[in-house]
């Protein structure tokens, strides 16, 4: 094995990068280190476009190996790795978020990049991933117009101090105020995505300045490894279209859209143009070898309108729907009112984007296990996203998940996370599924708002609500100085547009960050600036959102579970859990309750109709450490010559002596006393092994009457 390796500290921490003929078939690879961590990042470009026309072909994965972390997971009869982690495919979109708009979009021929971690030290493996793949795709000879770096900024709960490269392997709720991961290239920024505590706005901007710093020392390492060893970049000569197409357009496609592009009827005319124009292009190349001149002919309608948009944008502030540049579309929210079923519903409108959240409320044993590579916990709260077919006028495959709606569950549930309560006070495992049922712009931050009053109307006691708005960028290709900030942006700015910078948060500052761009990169200036203009908008929303509900309900809904919390010893845990579980599972089935009891001895009982409070009266009573003094109603369980036992509470018995039974004397206990009666009694004594003695007479002196 021939190899070389090369050093750079970022960070502070060492990161060892090595080029070796491990993987010599692909058109680049790296195996980077640091920390103990390992990972391998491959490129690979086909040797034939001819099958991949009409789009770009970019499939990133990132492979978890539970090898990595020493671990061997699966089932009893299978223990390979399945399908990917929820974890690895969030790295692999931030991976090709990241790298896609650094690739001409021309090329036809199909690009793959493969990431595996191989093991997980004390550096986060996503960050060197990502970085692996900047250097396997710039030493390449595939075009690409990198390197770009990526840092993550953190700051622990509870400490002031803000670090680079900051990992903390967690899945469980965050162990971070702020979880920042910033990518970047020449003093700008490509892709974002964070979760924060309530950060304001000025604070994250100093982040993104700390960020960019450590980012240009990765761009400096990369551009010296190429300059030692780097391949020559491959050449994709870009058709060009023929004159007489482009006259076709001005004269079938560019009357119906100069005349509507810029009105309420801009997503629709668009659409229209689409198919048009490749109605047209089918019939003047019905052949397969003018399948490349054809796919060519169909972007020049895309690229006529990202002109059309931008230049009306900079020159006119003119915007697709005729608003502002900051005005925000029509608001509308409902808190439940869909049905007395429900644990809680929320339904919000921003334009022509239409989200409805349903909230399910659940005990502690229906959180999620999450057994992963780099951490193993359970999971209580969850935002799960659809995006339905008819969400945008179309048809198409009904089932499963795709990775687009995993990633805008995620960024909601972590817009969300910062102000969900805390497990001690509720107890609930809170699951918000979010369905996106019309889409024109930004479903994902609408689904923040919808979940928000979801919430709520359940009763969740969330701290304060949460509200998320995405700012769009129109800027210019030769002056970067000229750009404008889009609030709100809808379905052909989002497309059309250079970036989508998405930002939920309260009141008081930001929870959740995600950032597109279609651009090599956007100034951290142009983002400060997107940050504040998000905030105005976010206050909008939240007026509109607590204008229908002010505040979380009273109470959860009367057909969601209760959940009853009691507080045991630890060395009463085993008693309470019986041997192999008798006792517990004996409550369980009683009741018709789930038992939860923690580390701690805290015990959650979830159940309905009466259940729960019946669990926790048994768990009480068989916990509970009497002492002298204390008084009781039991029952007789066995007559002695010597005096009778008496069963108090669920299962503490103890004795009370002939003479303890009544204030005259006893010549035969079963002359006044029977096994099943009800007696009260009174701790007189608990000696040294913990057994206790009864006395009826000093508990009623008047229970038993003397013969006469």
């Amino acid at each position: 094995m021939q190899s070389k390796e090369y050093e750079v500290e970022i960070g502070g921490k060492k990161v060892v990068a090595m080029f070796s003929d491990l993987a010599n078939q692909a058109n680049g690879s790296v195996i980077l280190k640091s920390g103990g961590t390992v990972v391998m990042a491959t490129a690979v470009i086909s040797k034939d476009g001819s099958k991949n026309l009409g789009f770009f072909n970019l499939t990133v994965e990132y492979l978890e190996k539970f090898y990595a972390a020493g671990k061997i997971l699966g089932g009893q009869y299978n223990k390979r790795e399945g399908r990917p982690s929820d974890q690895a495919i969030l790295a692999a979109r931030m991976i090709d978020r990241t790298i896609r708009p650094l690739f001409d979009q021309h090329i036809k021929n199909a690009v793959q990049v493969i990431v595996t971690v191989i093991a997980v030290g004390e550096t986060d493996p996503k960050i060197l991933g990502i970085n692996a793949t900047s250097i396997a795709l710039h030493m390449s000879d595939i075009p690409w117009n990198g390197p770009i770096g990526a840092v993550q900024v953190g700051k622990e709960k509870g400490q002031g101090e803000i670090k680079v490269n900051n990992y903390l392997p967690s899945a469980d709720e965050s162990v971070y105020d702020l979880d920042l991961l910033v990518c970047g290239k020449d003093k700008t920024i490509n892709m974002i995505e964070a979760m924060a505590y309530e950060l304001e706005e000025e604070e994250m901007g100093k982040c993104f300045d700390l960020a960019s710093t450590e980012i240009t020392k990765w761009e400096d390492f990369q551009k010296k490894l190429y300059a030692d060893f780097g391949k020559e970049k491959l050449v994709f000569s870009k058709i060009e279209i023929e004159k007489s197409t482009i006259e076709i357009f001005d004269e079938k496609v560019r009357p119906m859209l100069e005349e509507k592009l810029f009105s309420n009827e801009s997503k629709k005319v668009t659409s229209e143009a689409e198919v048009i124009w490749k109605k047209i292009l089918d019939e003047k190349y019905p052949n397969e070898d003018e399948d490349a001149i054809k796919s060519a002919s169909e972007d020049y309608l895309h690229h006529y309108l990202d002109g059309a948009f931008h230049k009306m944008a900079l020159l006119q502030g003119i915007r697709a729907d005729g608003r502002r540049v900051d005005e925000v579309r029509k608001l509308y929210a409902k808190a439940g009112g869909i049905s007395d079923v429900l644990h809680g519903s929320g339904i919000f409108y921003r334009g022509e984007t239409h989200v409805l959240s349903v909230l399910a409320l659940g005990g502690p044993e229906d959180m999620q296990a999450i057994q992963g590579m780099e951490s193993e916990s359970k999971k209580r709260f969850m935002h799960h996203y659809n995006f339905p077919p008819y969400s945008g006028g179309e048809t198409g495959r009904v089932g499963g998940i795709n990775r687009r709606e995993m990633g805008h569950g995620f960024l909601a549930e972590k817009a969300l996370t910062p102000v969900i309560p805390e497990k001690i006070n509720f107890p609930y495992t809170i699951r918000v599924v979010s369905e996106s049922t019309a889409s024109n712009g930004s479903t994902s931050q609408a689904s923040i708002c919808a979940a928000t009053l979801a919430l709520m109307d359940g009763g969740v006691p969330i701290k304060t609500p949460v509200a998320g708005i995405s700012v769009g960028l129109m800027a210019d290709e030769k002056d970067t100085n000229k750009f404008v900030l889009l609030t709100d942006i809808q379905g052909p700015e989002d497309h059309y547009g250079d970036m989508d910078f998405k930002v939920a948060g309260t009141k008081n500052g930001i929870t959740a960050i995600q950032l597109d761009v279609k651009v090599d990169g956007v100034q951290i200036g142009i983002l400060k600036e997107a940050l504040v203009r998000a905030k105005t908008a976010r206050l909008q929303i939240l007026e509109t959102i607590t204008s229908e509900i002010n505040a979380p309900r009273a109470n959860i809904s009367p057909n969601a579970p209760k959940i009853l919390t009691v507080k045991i010893k630890k060395d009463q845990i085993g008693m309470v859990i019986g041997p192999g579980g008798k006792n517990i599972n004996e409550i369980r089935e009683k009741t018709n309750t789930e038992i939860t009891i923690e580390e701690d001895g805290t015990v959650f009982v979830t159940g309905k109709n009466g259940g729960a409070e019946e669990a926790v009266k048994i768990i009480e009573e068989m916990t509970h450490e009497y002492k002298i003094g204390d008084t009781a109603e039991g029952v007789v369980v066995k007559l002695m010559d010597f005096g009778a036992f008496v069963r108090i509470g669920h299962d503490t018995e103890g004795l009370v002596h002939v003479s303890e039974i009544a204030p005259f004397r006893v010549e035969k206990v079963s002359d006044i006393i029977k096994e099943g009666d009800k007696v009260p009694v009174k701790i007189i004594k608990v000696d040294e092994r913990g057994r206790l003695n009864f006395s009826i007479k000093e508990a009623n002196k008047d229970f038993f009457k003397p013969k006469v």
